[in-house]
């Protein structure tokens, strides 16, 4: 199914697919946000580089096109974990990057004068009952221990920013923008053809190893193979380094000034839910309203209803696109960038619904190690980072978990608590 984002795109010709065995200095497996910043940069390092991207579809086929486009500071793990594992020095540095990832894709942007609509607007945190006002409130409290910036909202605060029936408590960050995540995508391919780079689209890769991708269109030798696919690329497995998560969007059609007035959510903004499985919502550009999440796919038409009445019909909201797709989730949560410099083997992976900005920082990060160059970027927890396998049965467990979440959600909206749900969860963590 085509995101919101994709269907307003105007097709294009597809890039022609490897036509044989050939070579590269580079050869970067995923047309993605990954694989096409870590291209970038690459070349802004080195303009003499032949590199080649090599994508099974259409350059932003996967996840990099299904999100919200959002392109925050977030990462799917807590910096408390990351302290535990590496120290809190380093997990400070790892919050810093992240906030100066949002800034530097703007500024790359505005230097290649690639039009995807990025606008500053922060992310609004929002909390309807006590469990959610308690998650936003150990937020708030904690953020500046690590350098982030949360300021606490009363329901009046919020209101200012969206009217979101029910909010008893809200917060606000900065370190947010949003983006059209197909014409970011759309705009970097271009970027990168303009710049030499060589993208082979419709070309599967079936086995990437030091030196060499093998693909069903032919074999590339480089002296670096770098990976940049989540846990759900065609043709080449991934193990159970990531678990599939299922994600899901839906855009209503434009709506009129009327409703966005009883809705109060500006361009730019992203709001998001407390929930242990939370909904984020955006403005567009044209006037739609974009919410995605994951778990089930009817948890979106309930949380619409839910959240933004004003836009509820007689018997349903308005949906005009819907769309599905699969996060990669590592079992730690940590995302990882690693190179063998003796192969020239690397690989960065695991961002879930942080892709906007981590894959910037991915990016830049893989290119100064395929260069050698010594950055702070390069010092990074995680590179060299391998998160533990999700056991054979992971798949399984994470459905248990992610329907269990869904259910513990559900009873926190009706003041209940599920202790069912939250007893699976004890056993089976999404966090």
């Amino acid at each position: 199914m085509t995101s919101v984002w994709s269907a307003q795109l105007a097709d294009r010709r597809p890039c022609d697919p490897l036509d044989g065995d050939t070579t590269a200095d580079v050869v970067i497996v995923g047309g993605g946000l990954t694989g096409l910043w870590t291209a970038y940069y690459l070349l802004d390092a080195d303009a003499a580089l032949d590199v080649l991207v090599v994508e099974a579809g259409e350059v932003g086929d996967g996840v990099s096109s299904r999100g919200i486009g959002a392109c925050s500071a977030e990462l799917p793990v807590s910096p408390e974990r990351v302290a535990l594992a590496y120290g809190r020095a380093a997990a400070l540095e790892l919050r810093a990057a992240m906030r100066d990832a949002v800034v530097e894709v703007g500024g790359a942007l505005a230097l290649e004068q690639v039009e995807c609509g990025f606008t500053f607007g922060g992310e609004l945190r929002v909390a309807r009952g006590a469990a959610q006002v308690e998650r936003i409130g150990e937020l708030v409290a904690t953020a500046p221990a690590w350098g982030d910036e949360w300021q606490a909202l009363d329901p009046a605060g919020v209101a200012e920013r969206a009217l979101v029936p029910g909010v008893t408590a809200g917060a606000w960050t900065p370190d947010c923008a949003v983006v059209d995540p197909a014409r970011l995508v759309r705009g970097l391919l271009d970027v990168l053809l303009a710049r030499g780079a060589r993208v082979a689209e419709r070309t599967t890769a079936l086995r990437a190893s030091p030196r060499a991708v093998v693909t069903d269109r032919g074999t590339v030798r480089a002296a670096h193979v770098l990976t940049a696919v989540e846990a759900t690329a065609p043709g080449l497995e991934t193990g159970r380094t990531l678990a599939a998560v299922p994600t899901h969007g839906l855009a209503t059609p434009p709506l009129d000034a009327a409703t966005w007035a009883e809705i109060g959510l500006e361009p730019g903004v992203v709001l998001r839910d407390a929930a242990r499985l939370p909904v984020s919502a955006r403005r567009t550009t044209d006037g739609r309203l974009v919410l995605t999440g994951t778990g089930s796919a009817a948890r979106l038409d309930r949380a619409l209803a839910s959240l933004f009445p004003a836009v509820t019909g007689p018997v349903t909201a308005p949906v005009a696109v819907r769309w599905s797709g699969h996060l990669g989730v590592a079992r730690d949560g940590l995302p990882s960038v690693t190179l063998d410099a003796a192969t020239g083997r690397g690989d960065a992976s695991g961002f879930a619904s942080s892709g906007v900005a981590a894959s910037n920082l991915a990016g830049r990060t893989l290119a100064d190690l395929v260069t050698g160059v010594e950055s702070p970027l390069t010092d990074l927890p995680w590179v060299g980072h391998r998160s533990p396998d999700w056991p054979v049965w992971g798949g399984a467990a994470m459905s248990v978990a992610l329907r269990a979440a869904e259910r513990a959600d559900d009873a926190e909206a009706a003041g209940r608590t599920s202790r069912a749900a939250l007893a699976v969860l004890d056993r089976f963590p999404l966090d």
